[in-house]
């Protein structure tokens, strides 16, 4: 059994995630804004930042890794999601935390050589702020000379609901799409994406496409 604290716990991805640790046994802390809101976690829920070191080498204590599921929407996609990259570079070695994995984000995945979907000229406009932050996240991450064991495991356009399989697949920095062109994944599957990543880890200090 590890002990697992998880950044946002109450949105779909940190749900599915916390349901999945649990069915395996793990102890999990669950973070969020307003823990009275979350009472149906079934898991311990405390308030805290995921942008503030301090909160998260305070919470993290005592655990084996750390997953991050967590975005504001009052805030700064790049404020945000770099204030959280550096909280966890900062926060989670002070706890003794050593494993980290890190939700991505599917507009940086590369469609062609070279090319992200975030750079391609039919690329929402009304999106490039927040895949642009989520981005600097990720570059934070990248660059850092760190000894945390993190990965960020990128799903796929298409996120839903679908029921769990516990089949996925894992690539680098390409979407990944099956022949006709679709590319798919649910919460429940990138949630044993995540704790996979946990109880046997096979990427470092990478960025993962994962799809179905």
């Amino acid at each position: 059994m590890s002990r697992i604290i998880v950044f946002g716990a109450g949105g779909k991805a940190g749900r599915a995630v916390v349901d999945e640790a649990v069915k395996r046994g793990h102890e999990v802390t669950a973070v969020v804004r307003d823990p009275a809101k979350y009472a149906d976690l079934g898991v311990a829920a405390v308030a805290g930042d995921v942008r503030d070191a301090s909160s998260v080498a305070g919470l993290a204590a005592g655990h084996d890794a750390a997953v991050n599921a967590a975005y504001d929407p009052q805030s700064a996609p790049g404020d945000f999601f770099v204030g959280a990259a550096n909280a966890f570079l900062e926060g989670l070695p002070k706890a003794g935390v050593g494993r980290a994995v890190v939700v991505g984000m599917v507009s940086n995945l590369e469609v062609a050589p070279g090319v992200r979907m975030l750079d391609t000229p039919d690329f929402p406009e009304a999106y490039k702020e927040f895949a642009q932050g989520h981005t600097a996240g990720l570059d934070t991450l990248r660059t850092a000379d760190t000894e945390l064991d993190w990965v960020v495991l990128t799903p796929p356009m298409v996120l839903d609901q679908a029921e769990r399989t516990g089949v996925y697949r894992t690539g680098g920095d390409q979407l990944l799409a099956k022949e006709d062109g679709t590319s798919h994944l649910s919460y429940a599957d990138l949630a044993v994406a995540i704790v996979d990543e946990i109880d046997n880890p096979r990427h470092h200090r990478t960025r993962v496409a994962v799809a179905d």
